[in-house]
């Protein structure tokens, strides 16, 4: 007897599950003892692109989670509800779970995570995070003897095709948005994407799972690259940068084993990144996540972060994870029980309890890049520099580019600076008669 699977949802993941799981021939053997059982759908009667028995499929996804034959359940339908109380009620009747729901996990992961801890069942979430790259479980068990200081990466394809061709043709990126959007690459409403709240969700999971503890979403600071212009780019370019929307958890200092508090900064912006560092080359749709601990220094996990077949890979990884453990606990499928009483596999289960102290986004150091519309008037550099020396924010250059409608365009970069400092400065220059606009400020790696 197989261990049966009741998916939830026969989308572009649930399609690429679907085709993994009926063709097991020369992947692990122990796919072969995994048989889908029911498949939750809206429309059971429209054309699909992989064949199924029409008797697996069901209108009422409530049954598949609440059916006692069911030993997983797999969410794919994505948003928040009804993925979360579909999530919880299998959960309740004793199913493990596995989620490519990155938005549920980071808004209402405690609840689901203490949900699965009482009940004793497993929800993992590897296809959360970067499709088909490995980094939740490898941050879980192989990445966990480790001293994580920083993970950090580019996580959203969506943004990385658009600032990809932004930098290769030079365009806008309003025009090249459209077109991303009539490729497929971008949703019709692209808000979570060009915003930076979808790398935002998953940065909190990888947060939460590097330094062992929960993290609250509405404390990563979020910025998406709506304001990135084909100027910054080519500006960028010129100083040896590349723009890129990363996502970046950090511990604030060394370890310290007097002080058990973690202080973090978690946080989602585009970033004016060094040609040469190792995520500077990754381009289009694909996705990297940069991780640096002691003693393994850096490791880089790079691939494609979305998609059918990556995200597919992810979520059956994760069913066989679980059975892999389920046939450790007996050698029967249908006599395979968990509950409250039963120990959970440590290097599987979630079982932060406190929070992480997230430091706010004008407490942090860092560098910046401005650019400035003034009109032409003698001294205005002197007067920009100044400014900025009265509040402590030490200039590395100054370059008047050249004129821009009449204006005279000048690109300032900074050295490593409180932002709270930065912030007050900008507030009182933009304040100057001399200043037109203030048309970008980005951070600087």
């Amino acid at each position: 007897m197989a261990f049966k699977v009741g998916l939830l949802g026969l989308g572009t993941v649930g399609t690429g599950t679907v085709e993994i799981l009926l063709n097991p021939e020369q992947r692990h053997p122990l796919l072969q003892e995994i048989a889908i059982y029911k498949v939750g759908v809206r429309s059971p009667d429209k054309p699909r692109a992989v064949k199924l028995d029409p008797d697996l499929l069901t209108t009422d996804l409530e049954s598949i989670v609440t059916d006692p034959t069911v030993d997983i359940v797999v969410e794919v339908i994505g948003g928040l509800e009804p993925a979360r109380s579909l999530i919880l009620q299998a959960i309740a009747h004793g199913k493990h779970v596995v989620t490519a729901n990155k938005a549920v996990i980071a808004r209402y992961g405690e609840e689901i995570f203490e949900a699965a801890n009482q009940a004793g069942v497993y929800v993992s979430i590897e296809a959360a995070v970067a499709g088909g790259i490995p980094v939740i479980q490898p941050l879980k068990q192989s990445l966990s003897v480790n001293r994580i200081h920083t993970i950090m990466g580019i996580v959203n394809g969506t943004t990385n095709y658009i600032l990809t061709r932004m930098q290769q043709e030079g365009g806008d990126f309003a025009d090249i948005l459209a077109d991303a959007q009539a490729l497929g690459y971008a949703e019709a409403d692209p808000t979570a994407d060009v915003d930076g709240y979808d790398a935002a969700d998953k940065i909190a999971i990888l947060a939460s799972l590097a330094f062992g503890g929960r993290i609250k979403l509405p404390e990563v600071y979020c910025e998406g690259i709506r304001s990135v212009s084909a100027a910054d780019i080519a500006y960028a370019d010129r100083l040896g940068f590349v723009i890129k929307l990363l996502a970046i958890a950090r511990r604030e200092s060394a370890y310290n084993p007097n002080d058990t508090t973690d202080h973090l900064q978690v946080r989602v912006h585009p970033t004016l990144l060094p040609k040469a560092h190792p995520l500077a080359s990754v381009n289009d749709v694909y996705n990297a996540i940069l991780v640096e601990g002691d003693p393994v220094g850096q490791v880089m996990l790079f691939g494609r972060g979305a998609g059918s077949g990556p995200t597919a890979s992810a979520v059956v990884s994760d069913v066989q994870n679980i059975v892999a453990i389920l046939k450790t606990c007996s050698t029967a499928p249908s006599v395979v029980s968990t509950n409250a009483d039963s120990e959970p596999h440590a290097l599987m289960a979630c079982t932060h309890q406190h929070y992480c102290t997230i430091t706010p986004i004008e407490q942090l150091e860092t560098r910046f890049y401005v650019r400035f519309l003034t009109h032409d008037s003698p001294g205005v550099i002197g007067k920009l520099g100044t400014c900025f020396g009265d509040h402590e924010v030490s200039l590395e250059s100054v370059v008047q580019i050249g004129m821009r409608d009449q204006l005279a365009e000048i690109v300032v970069v900074t050295h490593t600076v409180n932002e709270g400092n930065f912030r007050t400065a900008l507030a009182e220059v933009k304040a100057f008669p001399s200043i037109h606009s203030i048309p970008s400020v980005l951070r600087v790696w």
